[in-house]
């Protein structure tokens, strides 16, 4: 049950009654019909075919490319890997290259992946509007070292696409793309998946679509396909013959299930994320000191995140201390990707260090607000008038807080 907060002691960080009794999350598993699952589940204690390319991840991968429009799909455990393979198997054509360019205000995973192959991610800054990887950004720090130019589809918006490929091109180095939030969506009338040299999508438990964990790898190159194949199984090119280096990142067949009965539903998930979208434009229509993120193309997205940008003239506590106030209330908003992964261990003292002042910006202004199923219209409306309430009296309630502390 919702509570309008008129008056800073109404507030539940200063004493006052939670505006949710149940926590909202920015992204609470989706999950598929039950009977559904247990029907697959019972299949593959029929098949005792667990994992190892069974039928379950083969059909998920062939449902997959027909989708995506894609002519390879490899499922993995999850994206983390998925980047390492595919960082590895296209970073390592010149081993002598070391760099990767790459936005810092995306999650560290992207980051992180390339250090572990032994790279050296260089860090990019982002555009303030859309908060994408600036092509003439990443232009300006390519050099001879440079292996890879990795785009990322933040918040499920299409990078400035045909850019990076003609930047990429003129510099014959491979092209990847971060797609982790980007699942479903389209740039034109193609869907995110076949750009690039390759796209990671994260099928992750807080993404909208999900296979409990787990990822996938896209690409219509044959032969990446073919090597990421059998770098995921150890290397391995059929029984006891091992080929090349290899990991284990096999997707498992119940994870392939629940992406095959999540499929089925997707369109309702989609229309419940659009639905919030809509929402939450409407409640925070004119509300002062924060805006939200206009995406371009709604209906062409699938609008998993609602992304709020505090204004640059907000006093410099005033997103923590909103996100503070909205945890409180069982709003359980995001600082996504504070601090920036150039200011995250272990790359945070670098020399040189980046400057990098739009993400360093949107790092201190950007909050995520919940969405998904697990959110309605209705309860957007009270998280949208708190936001008001802290946003009109920011420091009054401030200095109430620091005096309970």
């Amino acid at each position: 049950m919702s509570t309008t907060k008129k008056q800073p002691s109404d507030l539940a960080c200063l004493g006052g009654r939670p505006l949710f009794a149940e926590k909202l999350y920015v992204g609470r598993p989706n999950l598929c019909a039950r009977d559904k699952l247990h029907k697959a589940l019972d299949q593959i204690f029929d098949n005792r075919w667990l994992t190892n390319d069974g039928p379950f991840l083969r059909r998920f991968e062939e449902t997959l490319q027909e989708f995506l429009g894609v002519r390879h799909v490899v499922a993995v455990c999850n994206a983390t890997i998925g980047l390492q393979m595919v960082y590895r198997a296209l970073g390592r054509a010149r081993p002598a290259r070391r760099k990767a360019l790459m936005p810092a205000f995306t999650f560290i995973a992207t980051a992180h992946a390339w250090e572990w192959e032994g790279g050296t991610p260089v860090f990019c800054d982002v555009d303030p509007d859309r908060h994408l990887l600036a092509p003439d950004g990443a232009e300006s720090k390519l050099d001879d070292e440079a292996a890879l130019i990795v785009g990322v589809h933040t918040w499920g918006q299409p990078c400035r696409i045909e850019e990076l490929e003609a930047l990429a091109r003129a510099r014959q180095i491979p092209l990847v793309f971060d797609s982790a939030h980007a699942f479903s969506n389209f740039h034109g009338s193609r869907r995110i998946g076949g750009f690039g040299a390759a796209e990671v999508f994260s099928f992750h438990a807080t993404k909208f679509f999900n296979t409990f964990e787990g990822g996938a790898i896209t690409t219509n190159d044959d032969g990446l396909a073919a090597e990421l194949r059998h770098m995921r199984n150890f290397g391995f090119a059929g029984y006891d013959q091992v080929a090349r280096l290899g990991t284990n990142g096999k997707m498992q067949e119940i994870s392939a299930a629940m992406g095959l009965c999540l499929l089925d539903e997707l369109d309702g998930l989609l229309e419940t994320n659009r639905r919030n979208y809509r929402a939450y434009r409407e409640a925070f229509a004119g509300l002062p000191g924060l805006a939200l993120l206009e995406l371009d193309d709604p209906e062409s997205l699938n609008c998993q995140y609602v992304v709020g940008t505090l204004a640059p003239e907000a006093p410099a506590f005033a997103r923590d201390l909103l996100v503070d106030v909205l945890w409180a209330e069982n709003v359980l908003a995001r600082k996504y990707f504070h601090p920036g992964c150039h200011r995250a261990a272990p790359y945070a003292g670098r020399e040189p260090a980046p400057a990098l002042p739009v993400t360093d910006d949107l790092c201190r202004r950007v909050v995520v607000f919940p969405t998904g199923t697990a959110v309605s219209p209705d309860q957007i409306r009270p998280i949208a008038e708190t936001v008001r309430f802290v946003m009109e009296h920011a420091d009054d309630v401030q200095r109430r807080r620091e005096t309970r502390a």
